[in-house]
């Protein structure tokens, strides 16, 4: 699933976006520690920008993109908040260029978007693929399947089946995502989930290198 920039504008415009929880995705900030986030990095997908503004704080090169412009302006007003000059720009993931610039491309929750109901996140990988350089590194952090939840959540084979010649999946582990619930979660009532709480869900991580 492709949406129009418009859709996901709105859940920024309106507040319902479930994603927007204040603060990065604590299995992020494992990768982080463990040093597998280096040199040039592309967040893409950024959405609210917590995980571009924390590696700008830390010092990495990194650049936040986002289809949609209220998440790009959401994410500046953040960044500035935090007194953090980070850098963010409107992007299609389905495009973002010919040039291998970057040793580490991040995707926190945008993978599962493409690859959810049998999509085909093919035309998604083939752009990271461009702008990621040989040896470089793809970390993903997509909703699971493996219990109930909200969200686009995944099988363990959308992942494993989507990377071919030119990727090298080197593992692929359950993690947890942190949500938020809110009024854009319609699963919330049957899952008895509170509005407005946080939530730990189960997703998979997954480190992928370019060959």
């Amino acid at each position: 699933m492709n949406r129009p920039p418009e859709f996901w504008n709105a859940v920024y415009d309106n507040g319902s976006a479930p994603w927007v929880i204040g603060e990065p995705q604590p299995a992020v900030l494992e990768l982080i520690e463990q040093g597998w986030i280096r040199g040039a990095v592309l967040d893409v997908g950024c959405g609210a920008g917590e995980h571009t503004i924390r590696l700008t704080e830390l010092g990495h090169d990194v650049l936040g993109v986002d289809l949609a412009p209220s998440a790009i302006a959401y994410a500046r007003a953040n960044a500035r908040e935090h007194g953090v000059s980070a850098r963010f720009e409107v992007a299609d993931a389905l495009n973002l260029g010919d040039e291998p610039r970057y040793d580490t491309i991040l995707d926190s929750a945008l993978f599962h978007v493409f690859a959810h109901d049998n999509g085909d996140p093919t035309d998604y990988l083939r752009s990271l693929h461009r702008v990621l350089k040989p040896g470089g590194y793809l970390h993903i952090l997509a909703l699971s399947d493996a219990e109930p939840g909200f969200g686009p959540r995944i099988s363990r084979s959308a992942i494993s089946d989507a990377f071919g010649a030119g990727w090298d999946l080197e593992e692929l582990k359950p993690a947890r995502y942190r949500g938020r619930v809110s009024e854009a979660v319609v699963e919330a009532q049957e899952l008895g989930l509170t509005p407005g709480s946080i939530v730990d869900e189960a997703a998979w991580l997954a480190r992928v290198r370019r060959s």
